[in-house]
């Protein structure tokens, strides 16, 4: 546990009503700030999501020669430098606990004459940094990474770089990212292949701003390919509802009795849904009302009402679409009826914590029957029974918000509630989900 850290009971609470808007999308967040910076011009973007993620990668920008400013109206202000333009920042980048930070960051310096330092907190210092040093060091950037191939770690951006295509070993829509980023300020195409279809946040906001960016198939697999060197035209964006956020709010919703929940304005990009389908597969009441498109991005209102849930097999093909959001789709396994088994979901042992192990050990310490495999959990369901847990347990989050507020959601549906050892980190990406609850579940 950190210095700052603040454990909390979360204990079983009523129905779950009314109408909230959750913050904006993390993703579309961070892309917004770095391609606003790459444009010359103003970009305005109203909807950031303002946690701490996202403010690291604004901070950044400024350390890399952009105005980015909030006025007084929660409208962000980002003005530009224009691809390669970016200045030489005179202290260290700090991405404190956001891989995504870090890695879309390293893209665009990788091609630029610029030499940074990348730092982050003790949780993102253990997260695997080489799934982005192997494709930008192909295009000519110089990595001086720490041990293992993890940060802190030294920068040295390639001008010119090299284009390369690329194909994904591992789906990762922050590796594809890096590299188009990257590409931005190569010459010539950079192209990266995709096996698998990851979060298309970074083609469609590129294609906003202007960037030459085609799109096609090569024996089955996604073909993205960049041309570089050109000038990215300002945007005025909107920032839709993180689904990853909401994802706590509708298994609440599903899960605890009573429960009728509208949460509006929730992004529904099809490689981002795959949590709603899925819990709708397993008998959940989820309602999409007016669906509608907000700045490229398809977006709804959805009306969450308790349902009970059925254990399935979760198809592997769908991780991709909300690898975020297995941590709670668990706890909505621990409650169902049978049995749930995941797979495919490898990924899930480098975030911010491993997420299987963390989440098999949480899930157990509330009495859920979990059974741990090297690439997904098998789990037993109550049946809708509450979690009987011991009374005196407490819930180990190792630093990473999206275990602290699963867990959250688990206290409700609890007998004798469950006590999270830190909440603190739930700021990083939802910084009024302990407001927003109380709301709720008043």
């Amino acid at each position: 546990m950190n210095d700052t850290a603040a454990s909390h009971r979360f204990s079983p609470a009523g129905p779950l009503r009314g109408s909230i808007a959750v913050p904006g999308d993390k993703s579309i967040s961070h892309r917004s700030l770095i391609l606003g910076a790459m444009a010359v011009g103003e970009t305005r973007v109203s909807g950031l999501l303002e946690g701490e993620d996202v403010l690291a990668t604004a901070a950044a920008m400024r350390a890399m020669g952009a105005d980015v400013h909030r006025d007084e109206d929660a409208t962000w202000h980002v003005h530009g430098v224009g691809v390669g333009g970016l200045l030489q920042p005179e202290a260290a980048i700090d991405c404190g606990n956001s891989g995504t930070s870090a890695r879309l960051l390293m893209g665009l310096v990788a091609s630029h004459g610029i030499a940074v330092t990348f730092t982050g907190d003790a949780s993102l210092s253990k997260r695997p940094m080489g799934r982005v040093i192997d494709p930008l060091s192909q295009m000519g950037a110089r990595f001086t990474p720490s041990p293992d191939g993890t940060m802190p770690l030294m920068l040295e951006g390639a001008h010119p770089a090299v284009p390369i295509a690329y194909r994904l070993p591992v789906a990762s829509a922050q590796v594809k990212s890096a590299v188009l980023l990257a590409g931005l300020n190569t010459p010539g195409v950079t192209s990266v292949i995709e096996p698998v279809p990851t979060r298309d946040h970074s083609e469609r906001m590129l294609r906003g701003f202007g960037a030459e960016l085609e799109i096609g198939e090569d024996n089955g697999a996604r073909v993205i390919r960049l041309t570089g060197q050109v000038d990215l035209r300002p945007q005025t964006l909107t920032v839709p509802g993180d689904p990853s956020s909401a994802a706590f709010f509708m298994v609440a919703a599903t899960l605890v009795e009573g429960s009728d929940l509208t949460i509006r304005n929730v992004g529904m990009n099809p490689t981002r849904a795959g949590l709603v389908d899925v819990l709708r597969q397993m008998g959940a009441n989820i309602e999409d009302i007016d669906a509608r498109e907000v700045g490229g991005e398809p977006v709804a209102d959805l009306r969450v009402r308790h349902a009970t849930l059925t254990g399935i097999e979760v198809d592997p093909a769908v991780a991709p679409s909300m690898i975020d959001e297995f941590p709670v789709l668990f706890v909505a396994a621990a409650l169902a009826q049978g049995t749930t088994v995941t797979r495919g979901l490898e990924e899930l042992r480098v975030k911010e914590s491993d997420r299987l192990a963390t989440m098999a050990a949480a899930l157990e310490t509330t009495g859920a029957r979990v059974e741990e495999r090297e690439d997904g959990l098998t789990i037993q369901g109550t049946g809708g029974e509450p979690l009987r847990g011991s009374a005196n347990a407490r819930v180990k989050t190792h630093l990473d918000h999206r275990i602290a507020m699963s867990m959250a959601v688990a206290g409700l549906v609890s007998r004798d509630g469950v006590e999270v050892d830190d909440t603190s980190p739930i700021a990083t990406s939802f910084p009024n989900f302990m407001a927003l609850l109380d709301e709720v579940t008043r």
